[in-house]
């Protein structure tokens, strides 16, 4: 008989930001600064004794929820076989399928769908990385929590130094404000002081209309940038077709997309050259493998959003040459840290996701369910 699921632990944890974080959505009175991270965790163990770990997370709003619907529908996995990964991933998506498959009910299945694939690495003995057949022992990546808009210019250069520094290849800055020029300067001074070799992007977070990101792409392509990401509304599709035929430098998004459907209209349409899928997001690895599937079917880039510990593994797997973005916000969550080199993140060696809840976790746990077969 195969080993089934006995037991299931989720944690509502609450990350402190040491400074509250701004983008183009504040400096356009659309959201408020970010002061923490909401981060679901979820430990599934099995009746053999073994345990996988995931988790997923919201900023600003959505924590609450995804623990309310998680706590919901997990126990429909008791019992059942760990390894059955898609067919877990359906059961989940039935077991809520009154509030829709995507949105706040994809990202709570997320956490429970990750520590399921954790879980069937560890029995493997294999980096998650190498059970889904990875292509690469290291990842390319870049820095973007040094170079958000609460920060001075000054500071943004600072940090992209101090980030190329601990090894980190490229450096990704904020743009979006309401004053364009600003946003001009702001790039022109970071992209002198780095230099032209190193890899630049650059991120509006949704805020300007169509005229303004064809003017701001056509001013930005001086820079040589790596990407510009998400210049137009996350659900815009004709308009960032329209924006990618256009410009020279290729466009990014993806990251607020809820569920692989929602992806597989962007990649259709030829909206992005680079998308960036978020497994937390989209319902977790499984759905995270579909969107892969379709990108690398058109040839796309992929630069998979935040959550470096479950991403670094899912772009090892990707066929050509992807990004991973460098977050240190949930670093205390986790005991192991990720070996960064030579503009390089290091696939870790140990089974399954390689982490570990520290004693901080624990202390930021807001809330918990279990339950038990």
């Amino acid at each position: 008989m195969s080993d089934t699921i006995d037991r299931i632990r989720l944690s509502l944890v609450r990350v402190p930001l040491p400074v509250p974080v701004s983008d183009a959505k504040v400096l356009t009175g659309r959201q408020r600064p970010m002061t923490e991270v909401a981060v679901l965790l979820a430990e599934v163990g099995t009746a053999e004794g073994r345990t996988g770990l995931g988790f997923g997370y919201a900023k600003r709003a959505g924590g609450d929820g995804q623990f309310a619907h998680a706590r919901e529908i997990a126990p429909v996995l008791l019992g059942t076989d760990p390894s059955d990964t898609g067919r877990r991933w359906t059961e989940l998506a039935w077991a809520g399928a009154t509030v829709g498959r995507s949105g706040l009910a994809a990202q709570a299945i997320a956490p429970l769908d990750i520590a399921l694939w954790d879980l069937k690495a560890r029995r493997a003995g294999l980096p998650l990385a190498k059970l889904l057949g990875a292509y690469r022992e290291s990842v390319r990546c870049y820095n973007t929590s040094g170079g958000f808009l609460h920060e001075p210019v000054e500071a943004v250069c600072a940090n992209a130094s101090a980030a190329l520094a601990a090894g980190i290849g490229g450096v990704k800055v904020k743009v979006g404000q309401p004053d364009t020029a600003a946003d001009l300067r702001r790039v022109a001074v970071v992209r002198e002081h780095l230099g032209a070799g190193v890899p630049l992007m650059v991120d509006a977070n949704q805020q300007w209309d169509r005229p303004t990101a064809r003017r701001m792409g056509r001013a930005l392509e001086e820079f040589g940038l790596e990407w510009i990401e998400e210049p137009l509304d996350a659900y815009d599709t004709a308009g960032h077709a329209a924006l990618a035929a256009a410009l020279d430098t290729p466009v990014a998004s993806g990251e607020m997309l809820a569920g692989a459907a929602e992806h597989a209209a962007l990649i259709e349409y030829d909206a992005v050259d680079v998308v960036q899928p978020d497994a937390a997001r989209i319902g977790g690895v499984t759905p995270f493998l579909t969107v892969a599937t379709l990108a690398h079917h058109r040839h796309l880039r992929l630069a998979p959003h935040f959550a470096m510990e479950i991403h670094l593994h899912l772009a090892a797997a990707y066929p050509t040459e992807p990004w991973v973005e460098h977050f240190e916000w949930l670093e205390p969550l986790f005991a192991e840290r990720i070996e960064i080199a030579d503009g390089r993140m290091a696939v870790p060696t140990r089974p399954g996701l390689g982490l570990t809840p520290t004693d901080q976790a624990r202390a930021w746990t807001v809330a918990t369910a279990e339950f038990t077969a």
